[in-house]
C-alpha cells in the first residue's frame, strides 16, 4: 500500500468524510506494513511542556539555535511546507516543530509524509528561535503516538453551531481555547470552594445520591428502581437532610458537601437537570452567619478566577466585594409596587392581589406563595449586584426556623446575582413537633396539586428529636457561580458534558 505523496494531497475541505477517513486508515496500515510502527504506542516521557519551553527561552533571540535537547507531545495543529514545520498543541499551548532533511534521520522523511492534522505525536530535538522570531524544536526525531482517523474542524473557533460543540466536547476543546480555559477556571472555582471550607474547619462528606424520599428542596425527582430490593428510588434533589442527620450525630460542627443533584424539570440557559452544588451546615449559626460565609466564599472565588473581586459580565461589572445588601423580601414587593404584604392577612386577599398585580396565581396558592410569585416576576431579574433577599413566607421555606420576630416568615435568605438565585440559606428548623407540622401542610400541598411539595420523611423528624442542635444551612449553586465568573451565558458552556435532547 503507498502512501500519498504530500500529507494533504486531497484538499480535506472538499472531500466526503469518509473518503477522508480511508485516507487516512490506508495511511494507518502503512505506518505498520512499511515502516513497521505501532500507531498507538503505549507510553511517551515529554520532558517540557510548550508553555514551560516559551518561559523558559523568552529571551532568546531571533535566529539563534542552542544545544538543548527537548523532548515534547500534543496534537498536530497546521502541517506547512509538506510538513517541515508542524504545530504541536499540547495541554498549556503550542510549539512549533521544525522538521528538515539536515537533522531529521533519512528514516523519518518519508514518515513525515504520513502525517495529518490531528494527529498526536510526539518529538526530541534542539532549541531555535526563527529570524522571524518563532520558538521551534529542531526535530532530531519523532514518533507517531496516536494516529487521527478523523479531520478537525475547519475554523472551529468561534463556531456557532453550538449543539456540535455541547455534543461532541472534545472537538469543542480541541479546537476553541475559551472553552479549555472556562472548564480550567471551573476546577479552580471548585477547589477553591472546597480548599476555604477546609481551611475554616468545615469537615467533607458524602451522602446518598440514591435516596428513597426526594427530601431537602421543592423540585421533581427522577426515579429509578432497585431490582433486588424491588423498591423505587429518587436521584437526589439536595442532600440537606442527610447533612443535617450527621450533625445530630455529631460527626462534627462543620459538614459540607459539594457534588451532583438532580432535579426533572425544564433546561434553559440557567437549569440544567444534573447540576452542582455545595452545602455547608454549621451548628451554633444562624443565618446571618450564613450571609457573612456567602460573601467571603464568593469574594474568594471571584478573586481566584479572575485575580478581583470586581468581575465583568457581559456588559456589567458585578462587585463582590463583602458586605453585601440584605433586604426583605416583603421590602422588595412593597417599593417595586406599592403593595404591602405584610399587611395582607388572609390567602385569599393574597391572590386577589396578586391577579391585580397581574401575576400567575394557582388555587391553592397561599400567602406566602402569592408574595414569593409578585418577587419573581416583578422583581428578581432586577437584581444584578450581589444582594441577599431574606426573611422568605413560611410556606415556601419547610425546613427554615420560624423567623424570631414573625411567625410568618422564616430565617431564610436567598442570594441574587445578575436576578439570578445563587445562593439559599435558613436557620435550620431543629423543632421536631414544627418540622412534622411543615411536612403535613406539604402533604395537603401535594394532594391540591402541587408536585413539588415536600413528601414526609419521618426519619428525618425522628432524627430531629434526637436534638439538632441551633444550626445555620447554606447551599450554593456552583454552575450559576462559574458562568458568573467566567462571563458565560449559558449553563451548558460551564458543564463539560451537559443534558441534550438525543439525535433523532
Amino acid at each position: 500500500m503507498t502512501a500519498p505523496s504530500a500529507p494533504n494531497s486531497t484538499p480535506e475541505t472538499t472531500t466526503s468524510l469518509d473518503t477522508i477517513r480511508q485516507q487516512r486508515v490506508d495511511k494507518l496500515a502503512t505506518w505498520q506494513t512499511e515502516h513497521g510502527v505501532n500507531p498507538y504506542p503505549y507510553t511517551f516521557t515529554p520532558t517540557h511542556t510548550s508553555t514551560g519551553l516559551h518561559n523558559t527561552y523568552a529571551e532568546l533571540e531571533n535566529g539563534t539555535e542552542t544545544e538543548d535537547t527537548v523532548t515534547v507531545a500534543g496534537r498536530i495543529m497546521a502541517i506547512r511546507n509538506s510538513g517541515m514545520f508542524l504545530d504541536v498543541m499540547d495541554t498549556k499551548g503550542k510549539i512549533q516543530v521544525f522538521c528538515h532533511k539536515e537533522s531529521l534521520p533519512a528514516e523519518f522523511l518519508p514518515q513525515l509524509k504520513l502525517l495529518d492534522i490531528g494527529d498526536i505525536v510526539g518529538a526530541t530535538g534542539t532549541i531555535r528561535r526563527t529570524p522571524r522570531g518563532e520558538l521551534s524544536i529542531r526535530a532530531k526525531s519523532f514518533q507517531l503516538l496516536s494516529k487521527s482517523l478523523l479531520p478537525l474542524p475547519e475554523k472551529f473557533h468561534g463556531l456557532t453551531d453550538k449543539e456540535t460543540r455541547y455534543r461532541q466536547r472534545y472537538l469543542d476543546l480541541i479546537m476553541n481555547e475559551t472553552t479549555r480555559d472556562t472548564l480550567r477556571k471551573r476546577s479552580a472555582i471548585i477547589s477553591s470552594i472546597r480548599q476555604y471550607l477546609v481551611d475554616a474547619g468545615y469537615l467533607e462528606v458524602e451522602t446518598p445520591i440514591l435516596q428513597p424520599i426526594a427530601g431537602g428542596a421543592a423540585a421533581k425527582p427522577f426515579t429509578t428502581h432497585h431490582n433486588a430490593l424491588d423498591m423505587d428510588l429518587f436521584l437526589r434533589i439536595a442532600p440537606e437532610l442527610y447533612l443535617k442527620r450527621l450533625v445530630v450525630g455529631g460527626l462534627s460542627e462543620k459538614v459540607f458537601e459539594l457534588n451532583r443533584n438532580f432535579r426533572n424539570e425544564g433546561i434553559s440557559p440557567k437549569h440544567n437537570p444534573e447540576f452542582t452544588m455545595m452545602e455547608v451546615y454549621e451548628a451554633y449559626a444562624d443565618y446571618h452567619d450564613m450571609m457573612t460565609l456567602t460573601e467571603n466564599l464568593m469574594a474568594h472565588a471571584a478573586k481566584v478566577a479572575t485575580g478581583s473581586t470586581k468581575v465583568m459580565y457581559q456588559e456589567t461589572e458585578i462587585d463582590f466585594t463583602a458586605p453585601w445588601p440584605r433586604k426583605t423580601m416583603a421590602e422588595c414587593v412593597k417599593e417595586a409596587t406599592g403593595v404591602d404584604f405584610m399587611a395582607i392577612e388572609t390567602d385569599d386577599a393574597a391572590r386577589e392581589a396578586g391577579k391585580q398585580l397581574g401575576v400567575h396565581v394557582r388555587e391553592f396558592d397561599r400567602w406566602g406563595h402569592v408574595l414569593e410569585q409578585v418577587f419573581e416576576e416583578k422583581i428578581e431579574h432586577t437584581l444584578i449586584q450581589p444582594i441577599h433577599i431574606t426573611d422568605y413566607p413560611v410556606e415556601i421555606s419547610p425546613l427554615a426556623k420560624v423567623h424570631r420576630d414573625n411567625p410568618r416568615l422564616t430565617e431564610r435568605f436567598e442570594t441574587r446575582v445578575n436576578g439570578w438565585e445563587v445562593a439559599n440559606a435558613f436557620s435550620e428548623l431543629n423543632n421536631p413537633i414544627d418540622q412534622r407540622q411543615r411536612f403535613e401542610s406539604q402533604l395537603g400541598e401535594r394532594d391540591q396539586g402541587n408536585d413539588e411539595a415536600h413528601q414526609m420523611d419521618t426519619d428525618f423528624v425522628t432524627a430531629l428529636e434526637y436534638g439538632l442542635p441551633p444550626t445555620g444551612g447554606l447551599g450554593i449553586g456552583i454552575d450559576r457561580l462559574v458562568m458568573l465568573l467566567t462571563n458565560s451565558t449559558n449553563i451548558r458552556d460551564v458543564i463539560a458534558f451537559p443534558t441534550l435532547k438525543q439525535k433523532s
